[in-house]
């Protein structure tokens, strides 16, 4: 295959007690991309440090397309822990390279062949990579997937970056906090989780709404159909990167000509699996590569 498919935003180290691994909700979904046959390109940035040098080599190692900068400002990294049932608590460094991205000739050439692209809100909080952000969402080819993967961390959203983002979207994946705290930002008076989906569609023109509710299931909602499925019961070793793996499956699945039910089984069945595995870049089976590849 040859299309290019682009996460871009954040690329860190996700530092947990006993060890760190490459992390970044964009890297993450490039990554997983990349398993399913496709191009997929990790655009940030790091710095020219020790932590940068082995986020380089261990791209290479995996053999990850990238497009990443080097800057004076220091690599970016995440301190995790792990609650009782698994779930990821982040304290995130701010300042950091990928805060300051730079757009470059080469990330103009990645944006013009890209078709589609995965961005968050979390690298939009400084000003510079959230410039550099939408400078490339305005170039990419206007048939191409534009995917909000909307990762509200922390305090480092803002009700204009979320809404500016939505007006550049095809795609909103949300998750059943995030989708909560966008209902009260922006006033929407809705019965259920759905709802709220429907009028954020109508809002802001939206293709689909992906909603994931943990242990409750997923949604995909479209103005013309609801997609359900159940979450699959797993040994749960941690869940950091299910959610990028689900945006990557699916994305794959469509730009395959995938029908949304398959998508979202594919999305399902591949997120579930990292689960079982430690780290956001687990090595996915064969069998369910080929699935995604065919």
């Amino acid at each position: 295959m040859d299309k290019v498919i682009v996460g871009i935003g954040e690329i860190l180290w996700d530092v947990f007690p006993n060890g760190k691994v490459l992390g970044g909700a964009p890297a993450n979904f490039a990554y997983h991309v990349s398993q399913f046959g496709y191009k997929g390109y990790a655009a940030s940035a790091i710095g020219n440090d020790d932590a940068g040098k082995e986020i380089m080599a261990l791209l290479a190692e995996r053999k990850l397309n990238n497009c990443i900068q080097t800057t004076t400002y220091p690599t970016g990294t995440v301190n995790i822990s792990l609650d009782y049932e698994g779930i990821p608590q982040y304290e995130i460094c701010e300042n950091v390279a990928w805060d300051n991205i730079p757009f470059t000739p080469q990330l103009e050439k990645l944006a013009l062949t890209a078709q589609a692209v995965c961005f968050g809100s979390l690298a939009q909080r400084s000003a510079v990579s959230r410039q550099t952000i939408r400078q490339f969402l305005n170039l990419v080819p206007i048939a191409a997937w534009k995917v909000f993967d909307i990762n509200l961390r922390q305090h480092f959203y803002s009700a204009d970056i979320i809404e500016q983002s939505l007006q550049l979207s095809h795609i909103l994946k949300i998750n059943e906090d995030e989708v909560k705290i966008i209902a009260d930002i922006f006033a929407v008076n809705a019965d259920n989780e759905t709802d709220i989906c429907k009028t954020l569609i109508e809002k802001y023109k939206l293709k689909m709404v992906v909603l994931t509710m943990g242990i409750h299931g997923s949604y995909v909602v479209t103005p013309s159909e609801i997609s359900f499925m159940p979450t699959p019961v797993v040994n749960v070793v941690d869940t950091v990167g299910a959610g990028d793996s689900f945006t990557a499956a699916f994305v794959a699945s469509l730009l395959n000509g995938k029908p949304i039910p398959i998508a979202h089984a594919n999305a399902v069945e591949v997120s579930a699996y990292v689960c079982t595995r430690k780290g956001a870049m687990p090595e996915l089976p064969v069998s369910m590569k080929s699935k995604l590849n065919t």
